[in-house]
């Protein structure tokens, strides 16, 4: 899927403003034919939960509406007219002009329609019906109830089965863009890196619709020069001398792509793109054949008022404090991000693990780990969830609109599920599958595993190219006790190194609440102190075994979740506060990090 952007034969309009918005009480049917009877109005895009100041609206479970009214200048009207939205927050109803014109289910990857047939002269109103529920056959899961008021009014409840806040709506643009008739609809590249000759061959494939009789490829470098070109629709450019992407210090070529009829130009696009080979070999992760050691974090789309809407400051602040620590990435944890931010990353040099929104993959999810204590624990996880078939679906389109980016080394199919449970391999093998048949660019997979799937219970670990663990001894797990949990780390290391000496392994959660400002004499779990040497303590053992490739902190910043006996506004886990405030220990991760060089670490 192509990221709408301005060429010469497009145009973008992007329908950013003030819309329309009001909650569904399911009492008055509302009937999309008419304007919504509602003055009130919400910022889009963003979450809708924190931009009232009502309690009703930012715990709203069920549906909400959307409205705005645009033009389109007549000019465009010849084109071919797409509406795009970024992502739609879970389940979307798309009305124009009161007709019914898309409808899509998954809160996290774009999807378009043309909208030529159902466009007015002017004053065009469209209309978004949007659910935030969650349930056993949505990603994420949630806990879905149902139950009746004294007035016999339905009253709907989503209890989240994972640990950050259900914010939804219209959290990604919206936007109109318009092509020709005929015209490009798809770019795919993969880059086959010759490292010995410092070269590669980079297969471009073009697709296309309509009546299109020429096709050119030419690969620009970063100051815009043509360095090769071809003139086929699937067609192998060949770079002598190549600039390679690398971590930290990324190169963006540009495949230019035309179209024509006849000789005439119809339809021009530019797709950016690295050179970078990634493969997993000796139990080690390398990027253009060296040894790549991850350092960086778990994170979320997360920051007051916007929620989980796109924040581009935010972002551009995220990626400077990563770098300004020495990290090189992150995983897209718990969900895909924002195109914008994968498009920033490419441009950084930022290392990614992109994972799909497969997250609550556990019925018995919670804070209790004292199954851990079994190695036989069971669930019945894999009778009761429903979710294969969304699962299947958003694989798909995190990879059709992701494949090409050069920042994403890895896909993650899944965090923290019920790996551990009878049918798990079942359920996960074609998944994999899937993942490993689509992309054209062949990345490794992984999950990133709960604790209750260890190396004797993780029955689908053979699935994954690199061991993902997800850790918390010292805090869920012997909180406090950093003894304990020192040799609880080696151990499960150790033991995973024994069982699985082909497969490199890194964290990809670890961390301790911390409330910024406390401090202790006496090194009390949430104080700034404990969280230090939680961290000076888990490094020390990382450190201990070649094949541990990288450690990714939970988290990057403190975020919101529902509320909870175990949550104070939010995790606490952030080593920045919500607002990018630093707490202690970011001098010290910044000095490790800073000496560990992002190649060679672990030779």
């Amino acid at each position: 899927m192509l990221y709408p952007l301005t060429t010469p034969s497009r145009t973008v309009l992007d329908l950013s403003g003030l819309w329309k918005f009001m909650i569904d009480e399911e009492i008055t049917p509302i009937d999309p034919k008419r304007p919504l009877p509602t003055e009130d109005v919400i910022s889009v895009p963003a979450s809708f939960n924190d931009q009232t100041a009502s309690k009703k609206i930012r715990e709203h479970n069920g549906f909400v509406w959307y409205e705005t009214n645009f033009d389109i200048a007549k000019p465009l009207r010849s084109q071919r007219l797409v509406l795009r939205f970024g992502s739609a927050t879970h389940e979307a109803w798309v009305y124009l002009n009161g007709q019914e014109i898309a409808h899509h289910k998954g809160g996290f990857t774009p999807f378009e329609v043309e909208i030529n047939d159902y466009l007015k002269d002017s004053d065009n109103r469209l209309t978004v019906k949007l659910s935030n529920i969650l349930d056993y056959t949505t990603l994420p899961v949630g806990n879905y109830s149902e139950s009746t008021d004294q007035d016999g009014h339905k009253l709907r409840h989503v209890d989240e089965n994972f640990d950050f806040f259900n914010y939804a709506g219209l959290q990604r643009p919206v936007k109109i863009y318009s092509t020709p008739a005929d015209y490009i609809s798809d770019i795919t590249v993969v880059p086959d890196v010759h490292l010995a000759e410092s070269s590669a061959d980079v297969q471009v494939k073009v697709a296309t619709h309509g009546e299109i009789d020429g096709v050119k490829v030419t690969i620009l470098d970063q100051d815009g020069q043509p360095v090769v070109s071809g003139t086929s629709a699937d067609t192998t450019l060949h770079i002598d001398h190549v600039h390679l992407w690398q971590p930290l210090n990324a190169y963006l070529y540009t495949a230019k792509v035309t179209v024509s009829r006849n000789g005439e130009v119809i339809d021009t696009y530019s797709e950016d793109f690295g050179v970078r080979k990634i493969e997993v070999k000796n139990a080690q992760f390398l990027i253009n054949g060296e040894p790549f050691y991850f350092k960086g974090f778990g994170k979320h789309e997360d920051s007051y008022v916007h929620g989980r809407g796109i924040n581009q400051p935010v972002n551009v602040l995220d990626i400077n404090l990563m770098k300004d620590m020495g990290a090189n990435s992150f995983r897209t944890s718990h969900y895909p991000y924002s195109e914008e931010m994968m498009r920033l990353c490419d441009r950084e040099g930022i290392v990614v693990i992109d994972e799909t929104p497969a997250v609550g993959l556990m019925v018995t999810f919670g804070f209790d780990v004292s199954m851990l204590e079994s190695d036989d624990y069971q669930d019945d996880t894999w009778t009761k969830l429903k979710t294969a078939d969304a699962h299947k679906q958003v694989i798909k389109e995190i990879i059709d609109r992701d494949k090409n980016h050069a920042c994403v080394a890895m896909w993650s199919i899944a965090n923290e599920a019920a790996t551990f449970s009878k049918g798990s391999y079942e359920y996960f093998k074609p998944l994999f599958d899937e993942a490993r048949q689509l992309d054209p660019q062949k990345r490794p997979c992984t999950y990133t595993s709960i604790m209750m799937a260890t190396p004797k219970t993780d029955n689908c670990i053979g699935l994954v190219d690199v061991i993902a663990l997800n850790r918390y001894y010292g805090w869920y797990v012997g909180n406090g006790d950093l003894k304990m949990a020192e040799q609880a780390t080696r151990d499960e290391l150790q033991e995973y190194s024994d069982k699985f000496p082909d497969k490199p392994i890194m964290y990809t959660e670890y961390g301790a609440d911390t409330i910024p400002g406390l401090h202790s004499n006496y090194d009390e779990p949430f104080s700034e102190e404990f969280q230090e040497d939680y961290y000076r303590m888990a490094s020390k053992v990382f450190d201990e075994f070649p094949h541990f490739v990288g450690e990714q902190l939970w988290n990057f910043a403190d975020f919101q979740t529902k509320f909870g006996i175990q949550r104070v506004q939010g995790n606490k886990k952030g080593i920045f506060t919500r607002s990018r405030e630093p707490k202690m220990v970011v001098r010290y991760l910044k000095a490790r990090w800073t000496k560990i060089p992002n190649f060679g670490y672990k030779k």
